[in-house]
């Protein structure tokens, strides 16, 4: 992830190479020494772990302190959505904790998310700025929810409207499914970081996600990041489980190249 090892960012590499550091595992769990056990065991295999709102609302920033202080690189997936001037003092607290990544949803607008990164860059403090990405439609969504919510039209419309004002905003990438990849690199360009969550194994339980993807097709669609979880935190054997992971991304990133 560029924010920690600009030598190995993950746009300048080829799709297959280094499969493993595009992986982040995420620590959805309730109890801190299940979450710690896994980041532990998958540490060096995986690109990083990302802590979300279950975890750090059972632990704290301490656990996102604790996972740097062992060399993990943290994606701290909160979501910000508030008011502009919030959401810049959360993105500076979480760059003070040392988190490779954080994200918001961009929904909150572009005030928002020039605050976000306004905030992060402010709570370096001389370190390397965390990647800033933008949550677009949640993979759990279809377009059934969104008339719902009163948002006519295809997810894949969304996305693409939300991931251009993210990166007008000057962020540096977006959280999408893989659906969308193709769309939002045509707005977006190659450099755009997408980060790709509802990545589930083939003959995998698909669970509460919508848009999924197996992790083959998201590396083929061009994914820069996938977030998997569940797959690999409810393994019988977390290593076990990211291996086969990373083996299928490095086949479908050979398979893709000319």
């Amino acid at each position: 992830m560029r924010s920690s090892h600009p030598e190995r960012d993950v746009m300048t590499l080829p799709s297959w190479a280094r499969a493993r550091e595009k992986l982040i595992v995420a620590l959805d769990l309730p109890r801190v020494d299940d979450a710690l056990r896994t980041a532990t065991a998958l540490h060096g295999l995986v690109g990083g772990v990302k802590v979300g709102s279950e975890l750090f609302t059972a632990a704290g920033p301490a656990i996102v302190r604790e996972l740097v202080e062992k060399g993990c690189q943290v994606f701290l997936d909160l979501k910000f959505h508030d008011i502009p001037n919030t959401v810049r003092a959360a993105a500076r607290e979480a760059a003070h904790l040392g988190v490779a990544i954080l994200d918001v949803h961009a929904a909150g607008g572009r005030k928002m998310m020039e605050a976000a990164v306004e905030g992060a860059r402010q709570g370096s403090a001389g370190q390397p700025v965390p990647l800033v990405l933008a949550v677009t439609v949640l993979t759990s969504l279809n377009a059934a929810d969104l008339q719902e919510i009163g948002i006519d039209g295809l997810p894949e419309s969304a996305v693409v409207r939300l991931a251009r004002l993210a990166k007008e905003a000057g962020l540096d990438g977006v959280v999408a499914s893989a659906r969308e990849i193709a769309a939002i690199r045509a707005a977006c360009g190659d450099q755009f970081v997408i980060a790709v969550p509802g990545i589930r194994p083939s003959r995998h339980d698909p669970g509460d996600q919508s848009r999924t993807a197996t992790p083959g097709e998201a590396i083929r669609n061009g994914a820069s990041l996938l977030v998997v979880g569940r797959p690999i935190t409810g393994a019988a054997d977390p290593r076990a489980a990211a291996l086969a992971i990373i083996e299928e991304m490095e086949l479908a990133g050979r398979a893709s190249q000319p």
